[in-house]
């Protein structure tokens, strides 16, 4: 690992599309090396991928993610061909099997075997992106079509994944992995064994990078600052249809987690909270305080992530962004303009 990359990251519950973009050209501004858009129920990311990068020169750009559920494998890889081209090779197409809450609930699809579904739609569009032609499944009898633009092999796919049988897929398809909500001690050990596995499948592989961080937020108030990672913890945890609860309970901390449910009857992602008793979880998910703290916790995630992405909270106001994303920059680069939305 190297120490000192660092990624930007965002929740689906940030819909503000001049605060993501102006955000995004203030970390490539700060030497960001990654700036993730997420995709959930509101904001299409790879329309907000496109303005950014045409607003950016240097930052990486990622889906993170685009649900296997929401878009064909010939979209998905139209949309990844197309972001290569408009972001000069930048792109990095992020994929995860998603939630039954948004499978089901908002994309009417129904949410069954869902690895398999990555595994599915990984490799139908990494085929295409290689200049293959489509796999035909429901319509065996068409005519293959191949992708109507140059081909992009090698473009990085990582994978959003934290069951065993996503994370599995992950090591094995995968260029890289990025999970949410991992604790920073844990993660270590974990990514060793999926980088294990996917030695023994494929020695020769290209190498992977592990793309994760805690949920991050300085100001000046830092108690206020704490306050404001623990709202977006605990709506996580509590409101995420329980895919983030069980994952984190299973890192070892189901009383904690428990405990973060129980004080939160009625979620609320700029509401809620950590109750004293789970704040050793919180320590493990979250960078928080003053700015200097906040760079002091974050630097503690360099043994255990490849790029330390930080996951900036919802609704945050401007300046507390530009503090966050300051206090967390790459130490080498650390001051330019602020971009006011």
């Amino acid at each position: 690992m190297t120490a000192g990359r660092r990624g930007v990251g965002l929740t689906p519950m940030e819909t503000r599309r001049d605060i993501i973009v102006a955000a995004a050209v203030l970390a490539d501004e700060l030497g960001y090396e990654s700036f993730a858009v997420p995709e959930g129920w509101g904001l299409d990311a790879t329309a907000v991928l496109a303005e950014i990068a045409l607003r950016t020169s240097q930052i990486q750009i990622a889906s993170a993610v685009l649900s296997v559920w929401g878009r064909t494998s010939a979209t998905v890889a139209m949309t990844a061909a197309t972001l290569h081209q408009m972001s000069s090779g930048r792109y990095v197409l992020g994929l995860g099997a998603s939630t039954p809450a948004l499978a089901e609930g908002f994309h009417d699809v129904p949410f069954k075997h869902p690895a398999a579904r990555l595994r599915e739609v990984l490799t139908a569009v990494r085929a295409l992106l290689d200049g293959q032609p489509a796999t035909l499944r429901q319509v065996p009898a068409a005519r293959p079509l191949r992708l109507g633009q140059p081909p992009v092999p090698g473009l990085p796919i990582w994978v959003a994944a934290l069951g065993p049988q996503a994370t599995k897929v992950a090591a094995e398809l995968g260029d890289g992995w990025i999970p949410a909500l991992v604790a920073r001690d844990r993660l270590p050990d974990w990514a060793a064994g999926l980088r294990r596995a996917r030695a023994e499948r494929a020695p020769a592989a290209p190498p992977w990078t592990v793309a994760a961080g805690p949920v991050a937020a300085a100001a000046d108030d830092a108690a206020g600052a704490r306050d404001i990672a623990a709202a977006c913890v605990a709506w996580y945890l509590s409101a995420m249809g329980g895919v983030y609860a069980r994952s984190v309970a299973a890192q070892g901390y189901a009383d904690d987690v428990a405990a973060v449910i129980s004080a939160n009857p009625r979620p609320s992602p700029r509401r809620g909270i950590i109750p004293p008793e789970a704040g050793a979880m919180l320590d493990q998910l979250a960078a928080c305080g003053s700015g200097s703290e906040v760079r002091e916790q974050i630097e503690r995630w360099d043994d255990a992530a490849d790029v330390v992405t930080i996951l900036l909270p919802p609704g945050m106001p401007w300046p507390a962004i530009e503090a966050t994303l300051r206090a967390a920059a790459p130490a080498k680069i650390r001051a330019p303009a602020a971009y006011p939305p």
